[in-house]
C-alpha cells in the first residue's frame, strides 16, 4: 500500500494527498506531527529515500536556524533533532515498497505510485 507523510498544514502536503486519491489507488495518510518518528523509522524512510539525514532538515525551518544550524552535528545527532522536532523534516514523503519520494514537486509522486 502507498504511504504518504503527511502534514494537513503544508500545501505541497495537501497537493500530494489530492494527487493520491485522484489517481483511484489505496494509500494511507500519515500524520506525522501526531503520530512523530522514531529514529529506526527515519533511517529506513532515508534509505528507501536515498538520501542522507541533513537532506531530509528543512534547513530553513526557524527552528534549524536558531538550535542547529551551525552546530557540528553526526547523522545520528541529526536524525535525532528530527525525532524531537518533526516539523524539521521535508514533506510530503511517498512510501511504495522499499522506494520512497519527498513530493517536491508533487508531480514526482507519479514515479513511484
Amino acid at each position: 500500500m502507498i504511504q504518504i507523510y503527511h502534514n494537513p498544514k503544508c500545501s505541497k502536503s495537501r497537493c500530494g494527498v489530492a494527487l493520491l486519491k485522484d489517481s483511484g489507488k489505496d494509500y494511507e495518510v500519515i500524520d506525522y506531527l501526531k503520530k512523530g518518528f522514531s529514529a529506526e523509522e527515519l533511517t529506513a524512510l532515508l534509505t528507501k529515500l536515498k538520501l542522507t539525514p541533513i537532506d531530509l532538515v528543512r534547513t530553513k525551518e526557524t527552528i534549524w536556524k536558531e538550535q542547529f544550524k551551525d552546530k557540528p552535528l553526526t547523522d545520528a545527532q541529526i536524525i535525532e533533532v528530527m525525532v524531537q522536532y518533526p516539523q524539521l523534516v521535508e514533506r510530503p514523503i511517498v512510501v511504495v515498497g522499499d522506494k520512497a519520494v519527498i513530493g517536491r514537486p508533487t508531480e514526482i509522486i507519479n514515479e513511484i505510485i
